[in-house]
């Protein structure tokens, strides 16, 4: 996933979501969340004591690379195999006060976040020896200067204010958001560079509807979220009171009318997921005719792309909706919107009581946090977000040996031959589609660790005593670096994580998948443990992502990335028949009494979970290469397998972050990418013997069997 139009302000409203809300539509990436939240959560376990030093070495578990003491064996492997494997550990487990969900993610995460810690930590002291040192050091002093911030109060968006303050009419405020990647202000009809998907050698301009401070449109239409919507009523008029905005709970109450407008207009997340239909070039002209009253060529101008002559447009038929919505919103109304925006993103760099605010509404009412995350995590958070790359190089350096590396190349090697088997055995397809599947899979890329070339930084400034003004400058940075390569070949050798991510990804239109240094630890990935835990773990996490270049939206590109129909027709009708029946599968499961998953939202995720731990398990028979495999602890190598993959997923949710997930994640909870993955597999009922009667019985006739 390519982050090209990356913008570092937290809030859950702002232009990070909605850059990876941009780039949805060309990569998948393996965990759960999106790049907001990731920010704002940072995936981090309970603190270590006071005064205590932070571990810095990789987990353990068990003897052999599984933890059986979070087994819970008076659970049936076919009533509840997520239970069976993880639910001593469920029930002995308590989700950190700072935290939203706890798991093995969240361990490496901690991990991770500890040692870029002492990095920044030396770079704030001058003893770093890195050629960027000084702007990494800058970027966490700065942050960490909690009582310049403090004194700062609300000085830092005064300016930003000021200029909204300054708007008399409606194409003024167009201009002012074509200044949202630039600045702190925002858009409701965003652009960003991307990867142009039917010409994924070159990059393009595309754009897509915004403008909604909640998580999602479902909080603002539906009945179940009408108590969450209040308290951001009332949320948002707390925050223009206390810019001195006039009239805050009047505005607020206009505000929300605005964003409830919106929503009502917007894409739903699973049709915004359709590649098919999120594909629209328009030329500025045939904008400014599908939305009358919004002036795009005043709007590019601003923006920095007064040349540009298309746009691919990812939601085409709200942009009429929005520009009538626009049109008929008083411009007061528009100028307390954009106030509350500069506000809601700036906060995390303003004083305490913009933070607790902030972390009020945003962590505790809709998320269920109960404490706010320690200082320095936030700052860790913040300098990955704004140089991140150096930042890896230093903890490539020193946390990911070559060996590592080499190992991930022989298991993605086996993995991929896993994939190119069961692709030639495929009952469904046939040999015309299987001829382009294959050719496709042989064009795979493969990146493992860290980049061959680092990013360079050289043009960013970072100043050691101005937070808010480097996350400005670094928003501008991203955008003008993207801007100037336009008119240039796309970089196949860039990445869309640094090194220090705990997660993978698959990218569209770059046919890659990618595993940074971080996730390539325990229990993913661990040379001295069994080889079952190794296949179950990274191994599924491998497949996952090259499943991915083959889910319902990931096959429509072909082996160059290119956007295209490449099916016939008959294994079209096939697929789509399949893909169905495992959308109303999980469309059935309630994680919460009421809330039941979406499986058109979840099903490249869904396809990805059942193909990754199929090809994982395969790869692992085939290494055996016709010998038995080892009893360990009384586990045969096929159930250690499933064991290794249900390991990776132990996690604990808040139920508000739960609802929240359920509502706008691309990924089913962890609890069902175990039994709802497993119930499909025939390996599975023959590991451990599932009967029918058994709850996770599924009859082989309704078992969904894709790749």
């Amino acid at each position: 996933m390519i982050f090209h139009t990356r913008k570092i302000l937290l809030s859950a409203g702002g232009a990070a979501a909605l850059a990876f809300a941009a780039q949805a539509a060309t990569a998948h990436e393996h965990d759960g969340l999106d790049a907001t939240r990731a920010a704002q959560a940072s995936f981090a376990a309970a603190d270590t004591p006071q005064g205590a030093a932070a571990s810095l070495e990789s987990p353990r578990f068990g003897t052999w690379g599984f933890d059986m003491s979070g087994m819970d064996r008076s659970v049936k492997p076919g009533d509840d195999f997520y239970a069976f494997a993880n639910g001593k550990w469920a029930e002995r487990t308590e989700i950190p006060s700072d935290r939203t969900r706890f798991g093995n993610f969240d361990i490496l995460a901690q991990l991770s976040e500890n040692r870029v810690h002492a990095i920044l930590q030396e770079a704030a002291a001058g003893r770093l020896d890195d050629r960027d040192a000084a702007r990494i050091g800058a970027a966490f002093t700065a942050f960490m200067d909690e009582a310049r911030v403090e004194k700062l109060d609300a000085k830092p968006i005064a300016g930003d204010l000021a200029k909204i303050r300054k708007v008399r009419t409606r194409d003024q405020f167009t201009a002012l958001m074509g200044r949202a990647n630039v600045s702190s202000v925002s858009s409701i009809l965003p652009v960003y560079v991307t990867i142009d998907a039917k010409n994924p050698t070159r990059y393009a301009v595309g754009s897509t509807t915004a403008g909604l401070s909640l998580p999602d449109r479902d909080y603002y239409l539906l009945p179940a979220f009408a108590e969450k919507k209040a308290k951001y009523e009332a949320y948002v008029a707390q925050m223009l009171t206390m810019i001195g905005w006039p009239s805050p709970a009047d505005n607020a109450k206009a505000v929300v009318a605005f964003e409830t407008r919106l929503a009502e207009a917007s894409w739903t997340r699973a049709e915004r997921r359709d590649r098919d239909k999120t594909y629209t070039p328009m030329s500025p002209a045939e904008l400014n005719a599908a939305t009358p009253g919004f002036d795009w060529n005043r709007y590019l101008a601003a923006a920095g792309l007064p040349n540009v002559d298309r746009i691919v447009v990812a939601t085409d038929s709200a942009y009429p909706k929005f520009a009538g919505i626009y049109a008929a919103t008083p411009v007061e109304t528009l100028k307390a919107w954009q106030a509350f925006r500069v506000a809601d993103g700036a906060a995390p760099y303003l004083s305490k009581r913009f933070v607790d605010a902030n972390f009020e509404f945003r962590n505790r009412t809709l998320m269920d946090q109960p404490e706010q995350r320690p200082r320095w995590k936030r700052a860790v958070a913040f300098t990955n977000g704004v140089i991140g790359e150096s930042v890896g190089r230093v903890y490539v350096a020193r946390y990911f040996p070559p060996e590592s590396k080499a190992k991930m190349d022989e298991l993605v090697a086996n993995v991929r031959s896993a994939m190119q088997a069961r692709i030639q055995k495929l009952h469904w397809m046939g040999p015309e589609t299987k001829e382009r599947a294959l050719d496709k899979l042989a064009k795979f890329t493969v990146k493992i660790g860290y980049p061959e070339e680092w990013r360079d930084y050289s043009g960013l400034r970072l100043d050691p005593t101005d937070l808010y003004g480097n996350a400005i400058r670094s928003a501008a940075y991203e955008w003008r670096r993207d801007v100037d390569r336009l008119d240039q070949p796309v970089d196949k050798r860039e990445w869309g994580m640094t090194p220090q991510t705990v997660n993978a990804y698959y990218n569209f239109a770059n046919n890659e998948i990618v595993f940074p240094a971080a996730i390539l630890q325990p229990p993913f990935f661990d040379p001295d443990a069994d080889p079952a835990i190794n296949y179950g773990g990274i191994g599924g996490v491998i497949g996952h992502e090259i499943s991915h270049g083959f889910d319902d939206q990931g096959r429509k590109s072909d082996g160059d990335g290119v956007l295209r129909d490449w099916w016939t027709a008959e294994d079209n009708t096939k697929f789509q028949a399949q893909a169905a029946r495992l959308g109303a599968q999980y469309s059935e499961f309630e994680p919460l009494p009421g809330v039941r998953l979406n499986g058109a939202l979840s099903m490249g995720e869904n396809i990805g979970d059942m193909g990754g731990l199929s090809l994982g398990y395969d790869a692992y028979l085939a290494s055996l290469k016709g010998k038995p495999a080892p009893i360990v602890d009384g586990f045969t190598g096929q159930q250690r397998v499933f064991l290794g993959w249900a390991q990776v997923w132990r996690s604990k949710m808040r139920d508000e972050a739960l609802r929240q997930q359920v509502v706008t994640g691309p990924h089913s909870p962890p609890y069902y990418r175990v039994n709802g993955t497993i119930r499909n597999l025939p390996g599975w009922y023959e590991a451990f013997q599932i009967q029918p009667g058994d709850k996770l019985y599924v009859a082989p006739a309704d078992r969904v069997d894709i790749w």
